[in-house]
């Protein structure tokens, strides 16, 4: 699989990562399954692994299906959110204890990049949270240091020019950052990441789904009615959304999610077919600029 620079970390990565919020919340998730998933996609050429300590049980079973492989790729992880969301923590002493507890959970000596999650401009302006990734920085606890967010937050972070990389919601039905957080944060040299880079694939529903998480991005393709999801199969359409977003300018690599063993490997191939074609980015990019509207900003 191609692999690209994630900005001035220097590190190289696959551009399909894999993203380990769905493990961490879906309540009926096995390790067996997680140790299919994670050792069958590393086979078959992953090499990045995102998650957080916000995401339950993420990082355990994370660290318990791949720790003795930890050479084999580069593991991402955030801090300052907390159990599912319900807390957070921005201190310094809060931020240091996440990520010691993040390196116990995941197995590991250290992290390839710890990232802030999704913390506000004010907070990010007391510095607090900031001073905390770079003490974890000189004690070896990450080798870089991250900001994960959206919208004028994430503007915020990449203006104080101390973020190794950006890690942002892109992708047909979430095109806001292309416009301004991606060309800046590529401009400064962050390595970019995106996150929900096929927009959940929500128009395998055919009737608004029942998860609110879901919601934005269902009611936004209903109006956008790409060309390409009308005429394309379900396989085809995910695999034209989710080259959409590998093909932004900036872009590193796309992080998805999934809880089934087998599923990472067929984004794979998907992904194996190359940029899109720039009549088909241009045509997607058009459609958004003609019905998206000033709410439409990047999803959290």
């Amino acid at each position: 699989m191609e692999k690209r620079t994630l900005g001035k970390t220097g590190l190289e990565v696959t551009v399909l990562g894999f993203g380990g919020a769905e493990i961490g919340f879906n309540p009926s998730q096995t390790q067996a399954d997680v140790d299919a998933l994670l050792n069958g996609a590393i086979d078959a050429g992953l090499n990045l692994i995102d998650t957080a300590a916000a995401y339950k049980s993420s990082e355990a079973l994370i660290g318990e299906a791949v720790a003795h492989r930890r050479k084999d790729f580069v593991l991402l992880s955030k801090c300052g959110a907390l159990d599912g969301f319900t807390r957070f923590d921005w201190t310094k002493n809060g931020i240091l204890q996440t990520i010691q507890e993040s390196l116990q959970n995941l197995k590991t000596d250290y992290l390839d990049v710890a990232q802030l999650h999704s913390c506000s401009a004010d907070e990010l302006k007391k510095g607090e949270s900031i001073e905390a990734l770079k003490i974890a920085q000189e004690r070896g606890y990450t080798r870089f240091i991250g900001y994960s967010g959206d919208n004028d937050d994430a503007l915020a972070a990449i203006e104080l020019d101390v973020f190794d990389t950006l890690q942002t919601s892109v992708s047909v039905g979430d095109q806001t950052a292309i416009n301004r957080n991606i060309p800046l944060a590529f401009e400064k040299g962050m390595g970019i990441i995106a996150k929900r880079p096929v927009a959940n694939a929500v128009w395998r529903h055919t009737e608004k789904p029942a998860n609110a998480y879901h919601h934005a991005y269902w009611e936004r393709i209903q109006k956008l009615n790409f060309d390409f999801i009308e005429n394309q199969s379900l396989s085809d359409s995910i695999g034209t959304a989710l080259r959409f977003t590998l093909s932004i300018e900036g872009v590193t690599t796309a992080i998805v999610g999934t809880t089934k063993p087998g599923r990472w490997n067929e984004n794979a191939l998907r992904v194996q077919k190359g940029a899109l074609p720039i009549e088909e980015f241009e045509a997607i990019r058009n459609r958004w600029s003609e019905v998206a509207d000033a709410s439409w900003t990047g999803e959290v």
